[in-house]
């Protein structure tokens, strides 16, 4: 039985069609360089070496060649398939470049003109807030005293009659620092350290307060940050009393809030006050029917204060027989938030450009 390409005049016939092949890849090359884009080098690609290409056809053919005509013939057949793939690789890279060059031109910013009218920056919030703080105490004829972060435990603690051991340390959340002792120095847990530094550098009487920043491991929530920022009160002269306190905490809510805003003085226990207090105001955000900022109470505490104990005088050089004093302090962070009616203290810190701008 005859095997193909054992008929001579069929392999004749075959081998003629193989005399085209020079012509077929002149033309694909033609054909390639031609393409534009890479949607029309796509279309060229199957033209030239898809199933149904013209070298698709010789290569179904050279089973009826005579061996020795066979190899030559798929040997001419391969490299014109190899050229015409690397043509095709090399017009590829070239268009998907020009593409690419005309893409981003035409995505383009020109920055050199600005498309709106820049406008000026403005103070932080918070930092405003501190502002209009320090001008409402200084008005009522405070100094203000500024302290480090940094504290030892003799000032953040121990001065202000919360010894080693003390139940009111769990409360404080306190950051310790690994320096020097352990659990000696630390990054403050409230502006009382100022307090102290004051008492102990400057005779009285005294009438300060002490803004700054502080630290706790406080879990984020609506009205907790771990950093915030405390604003402190001391007064330290003859003949006051806690009648003085009320008084003073009054004339700055109203000077504060306006005049519509209720505060009131609710008992408490500091360590380094006595007797002490917690000051709270009306609800902004609700009005005082309860919500999930003020925690259903219709109340905001806003901090602590009380009588200067005279343990803490004392251990501040201090004569309690001779000079009483008051202190408070509260997170001037959630004055803002009351002021302002946020219901989350967390935005403060969320820089969010739509946020900060509003104020």
């Amino acid at each position: 039985m005859n095997q193909p390409g054992d008929d001579p005049q069929r392999a004749e016939e075959a081998g003629s069609g193989y005399d085209r092949l020079a012509d077929v890849r002149r033309a694909g090359l033609d054909q390639i360089a031609q393409a534009a884009t890479v949607d029309e080098l796509r279309a060229v690609e199957a033209e030239l070496l898809g199933r149904s290409s013209s070298l698709a056809e010789l290569q179904k053919g050279l089973g009826s060649l005579a061996p020795e005509a066979r190899r030559e013939a798929g040997r001419a057949v391969n490299e014109a398939r190899v050229e015409l793939a690397a043509a095709l690789a090399e017009q590829r890279a070239r268009l998907v470049e020009a593409e690419r060059a005309t893409q981003l031109r035409s995505e383009r910013l020109d920055l050199t003109e600005v498309p709106y009218e820049p406008r000026r920056g403005h103070l932080h919030l918070v930092t405003q807030t501190r502002d209009e703080l320090e001008d409402v105490f200084v008005g009522m004829g405070y100094t203000v005293a500024e302290g480090p972060e940094v504290e030892t435990d003799w000032h953040n603690f121990q001065a202000l009659n919360i010894p080693v051991a003390h139940p009111a340390r769990s409360t404080q959340d306190t950051l310790f620092l690994a320096y020097g002792e352990p659990e000696s120095v630390l990054i403050r847990t409230h502006t009382s350290p100022v307090q102290v530094r004051v008492m102990q550098t400057q005779a009285p009487p005294i009438y300060s307060i002490m803004p700054g920043r502080v630290y706790r491991k406080d879990t984020p929530d609506a009205r907790h940050v771990p950093t915030f920022h405390q604003l402190e009160g001391l007064v330290i002269d003859r003949g006051i009393s806690f009648a003085d306190l009320a008084g003073t905490i009054e004339v700055f809510t109203k000077a504060y809030f306006g005049p519509d805003v209720t505060s009131r003085l609710r008992p408490a226990y500091f360590p380094f006050t006595e007797p002490s207090a917690e000051y709270e105001i009306s609800c902004v955000i609700c009005g005082g029917t309860g919500c999930r900022t003020c925690s259903g109470t219709g109340w905001i505490e806003l901090g602590g204060c009380g009588m200067v104990h005279p343990n803490v005088l004392t251990m501040c050089g201090i004569d309690p027989e001779e000079w009483s004093g008051f202190a408070f302090g509260f997170g001037f962070d959630r004055l803002a938030q009351m002021r302002h009616a946020i219901s989350d203290m967390r935005v403060l810190y969320d820089n969010d450009i739509r946020f900060v701008s509003q104020f």
